[in-house]
């Protein structure tokens, strides 16, 4: 009885954010309080203990370090500098967006942020150049999910982390968030090649004689600030993956074994602040709370869930019902419709991870296989205008008529060519790799 409930809860959040737009993990919050102290009899300060500190943590070091080159200009900066390299091959507008962003998403930014400015970028090239809205909305959304999924980017990390708390050792999801980051590079280039050369895009592309105007160098803050990140991603990233290649190197486990993106992260932050990279103020308020209280708050759910043992209710009933072959794929579906309305980062997968550990044992399923379809299903409807990445791309159409017209191909178009194209690939990998 108590499972059925902290499912009807987890059900309810999301529904009651979704209409409301009131912060789902505040409904998770006050649920996980309501059921952990009355209905499981936890202790008000064991509640409160379910608050995933370490994953607040990462995300607000994380965001913190990463904000500055967003206030000081270096991203979007950046961005016109990669547009600009493409002016000479109109068609091929799409490569250089979806790159563009995901370079710039796996930079840190993130993929709310990234959307943010390379959105109304994207829609303005679209009017300037004839190019599809359809085909601009998924190279930039495509783009942002791909770039921010890089193991020391925003996604990555809070995969990582959430595969952690779920009992995954840590390197070993560092291995995980590898696979689902190149599963999610390697989809978007299939579908953007298909987009442009098996439509009428090409033409219509090549006859537009469109131009971008020549960027602006970057300044001196704006050079230190992108020599700063890159140090902050080969800090993050050279230690585990030299453990990978030589884990019984005493020294490189040693070493590995002291790493923490979150700690990094706020010594980099210090020595932004004081190369006066950019104001500490500003930095701290563009720091995504919503995201960290949506995770944390559902995460805090999900806990209760976990006490009330109904993770591994669904994992044993997923087991028992589902064959076992299509249970990748399943989860893949499931993610792909829960993606449809709530977030990724915030709800599916602080939901679906927790499963994973004891359906793979219990099925013999290799977990980075389970892990990749739960992110890929998610994603693959994200660009869904009823979505928050779909929304962001709809809300940077400069009039009415232009949001008119972009949401139905967003929700008819868009999101089922993303859906399909994620469940091709989870099946692929399901049944042949």
């Amino acid at each position: 009885m108590m499972s059925l409930l902290v499912v009807g809860a987890i059900l309810l959040s999301i529904v009651l954010g979704y209409k409301t737009r009131i912060n789902i993990g505040l409904f998770a919050i006050a649920f996980a309080y309501l059921l952990g102290c009355f209905g499981l009899g936890l202790s008000p300060k064991s509640v409160i203990y379910m608050w995933p500190l370490k994953i607040f943590f990462i995300i607000f070091s994380v965001s913190l370090f990463y904000s500055f080159a967003i206030i000081n200009g270096t991203l979007e900066k950046l961005a016109e500098h990669l547009l600009y390299r493409c002016r000479r091959f109109p068609h091929l507008l799409p490569y250089a967006i979806f790159i563009c962003t995901t370079l710039i998403s796996a930079l840190g930014a993130g993929y709310y942020t990234v959307l943010a400015f390379m959105a109304p970028i994207t829609i303005l090239l679209c009017q300037r150049t004839g190019m599809s809205m359809t085909v601009g909305a998924m190279s930039v959304g495509y783009g942002a999910l791909t770039g921010a999924n890089f193991m020391s980017s925003q996604s990555g990390i809070i995969f990582r982390s959430i595969m952690a708390n779920a009992g995954i050792s840590e390197s070993q999801a560092f291995i995980n968030s590898i696979g689902i980051f190149l599963s999610t590079a390697i989809i978007p280039f299939i579908v953007i090649t298909v987009l442009i050369f098996f439509t009428k895009h090409r033409t219509s592309m090549t006859s537009s004689g469109f131009e971008i105007n020549k960027p602006s160098v970057f300044n001196t803050e704006q050079r230190h600030t992108l020599v700063l990140t890159l140090m902050m991603m080969a800090c993050v990233l050279i230690a585990p993956i030299a453990n990978l290649i030589a884990p019984d190197n005493e020294t490189i486990t040693f070493i590995n074994s002291k790493m923490d993106i979150g700690l990094i992260a706020s010594i980099f932050s210090v020595i932004a602040l004081l190369l006066k990279l950019g104001d500490e103020k500003k930095a701290i308020a563009s720091l995504p709370w919503g995201t960290m209280i949506m995770i944390c708050g559902v995460g805090m759910l999900i806990s209760v869930a976990i006490k009330a043992g109904t993770i591994n209710l669904l994992a044993s009933w997923i087991s028992s019902t589902i064959p076992d072959v299509l249970v990748p794929v399943a989860f893949g579906v499931v993610a792909a419709f829960m993606s449809l309305f709530a977030s990724t980062l915030g709800v599916v997968t602080p939901a679906l991870f927790p499963l994973v550990p004891n359906i793979a044992e219990s099925l013999s399923i290799d977990l980075m296989m389970l892990f990749i379809c739960i992110v890929v299903g998610a994603q693959a409807t994200a660009i869904s205008p009823f979505s928050s990445g779909g929304s962001l791309i709809l809300g940077a159409c400069p009039t009415e008529k232009s949001r008119t017209i972009l949401f139905p191909q967003l929700l008819f178009r868009a999101a089922p060519i993303g859906f399909v194209a994620a469940l091709g690939f989870n099946l692929l990998i399901t049944f042949v790799i």
